[in-house]
């Protein structure tokens, strides 16, 4: 069509063979094809363009495709182009009015098709690349799961995180080579697996199954505080839950956690949805380690953690939509430093346990406005041979969007 240089084509495992008398038209007439040596190897008999292997890193190659503009350029993609694909790259530098667009089925849609699970009911999850960890926030009792791998020892690092969780009873089965000659369907319990000569290319389709004791995360904030591991300074589940509600995430936005302790605000933050990002500052260096612990051991592996001191850590970051200040807004220019970062119609929510800190909050509420609450929250617990209440320490809150 008029305009439209650059192809995007979706190859299955059977190769020209499933491909539509429009997709090997743009394959034959591309006087340039990128791909991988697989599919490049699988479409040879009908290409006469010069050929480009991707490269590391692959951003080079990207620059390549963009440099043959005006050119007709070819891009070989696995299964669905914008399912975890090259597509969504090149979408975001090229005008999609420039491409011509012909998926395949994804390895997702194939797995779904082989088992026959509804894929409106399960979690397809990329590992492709990405840390295994990420399947954490997903282990629920009874959940279907559909992970992508990066390579034939992804199964068996999955079976292994499944069993160090609380999991090792659900089921794994390794879909192979979905679509080709090579296809393989195999389960094995995650507690017994010992599934050998797995082919790089697999999905690994998950029904979980919770032992007793098994770290399920729930999906509203405030997380049990023994998830976590801590020195002490952490935001306590009830008080965690309310910052985490006046915070307010929305989809695709950036926190900054100021004075991050264990993590726990910015961690349950990226748990809110996948969009979202954080970074946790935090200036004890044995704090900002264990903060990373925590991140991977509750599924966001992807959680940003700088060691530095604000307000000078906070030099050079991106922009923010929200700001919690947990620890350090005493020091000299941190809040002022957060508020002038902020972006315009974004949340800043700062908490006090100590009286400097809430004189700090009232005099920026006097000057600021915004809202101020006061928690008190007290768990009933042992008073001799009776129960009683045990009030922990109050909490102050400022709450601010920004003009």
């Amino acid at each position: 069509m008029t305009g439209r240089w650059l192809s995007i084509i979706g190859i299955g495992e059977d190769g020209l063979e499933g491909l539509s008398q429009s997709a090997r038209a743009a394959i034959a007439e591309a006087e340039i094809v990128f791909g991988g040596e697989r599919h490049l190897a699988l479409v040879a008999p009908i290409m006469s363009g010069d050929t480009h292997v991707w490269q590391t890193p692959f951003s080079s190659s990207i620059d390549a495709v963009l440099a043959a503009q005006g050119r007709k350029v070819c891009v070989l993609a696995s299964g669905d182009p914008f399912h975890y694909g090259v597509g969504a790259t090149l979408s975001r530098r090229i005008d999609p009015a420039q491409m011509l667009v012909i998926p395949q089925p994804s390895a997702f849609s194939l797995a779904a098709g082989r088992l026959g699970w509804p894929l409106q009911e399960v979690a397809c999850v990329s590992l492709h690349g990405r840390p295994i960890d990420l399947i954490r926030p997903h282990l629920h009792p009874a959940a279907r799961i559909l992970a992508l791998t990066s390579d034939e020892h992804g199964p068996g690092a999955l079976a292994a995180l499944l069993v160090e969780a609380g999991f090792g009873r659900s089921v794994i089965t390794v879909l192979e080579a979905l679509g080709g000659p090579d296809e393989q369907i195999r389960s094995q319990m995650a507690d017994g697996f010992m599934l050998g000569d797995i082919n790089p290319l697999n999905v690994c389709a998950i029904t979980v199954a919770p032992l007793p004791g098994a770290r399920v995360l729930p999906l509203t904030p405030g997380l049990d505080d023994a998830l976590y591991e801590h020195d002490g300074q952490i935001t306590k589940r009830d008080i965690r839950a309310m910052t985490l509600a006046a915070l307010g995430p929305r989809r695709h936005e950036l926190l900054w956690d100021i004075g991050a302790g264990s993590g726990s605000i910015g961690i349950e933050w990226m748990l809110a949805d996948p969009s979202l990002r954080a970074v946790a500052i935090e200036s004890d260096a044995d704090r900002a380690a264990r903060i990373m612990r925590n991140a991977r051991k509750l599924g966001v592996p992807e959680l940003r953690v700088i060691t530095g001191t604000a307000p000078l850590a906070l030099t050079g970051l991106e922009a923010p939509h929200a700001i919690f200040v947990g620890g350090g807004g005493t020091n000299p220019g941190v809040m002022d430093a957060a508020i002038e970062a902020l972006q315009g119609g974004g949340r800043l929510v700062a908490n006090a346990v100590t009286l400097e800190m809430e004189q700090v909050l009232l005099a920026l509420y006097a000057q600021h406005g915004g809202e101020l609450v006061r928690f008190s929250v007290a768990h009933a617990a042992p008073l001799g041979t009776v129960t009683g209440w045990r009030p922990a320490m109050p909490i102050t809150q400022w709450r601010w969007s920004k003009p």
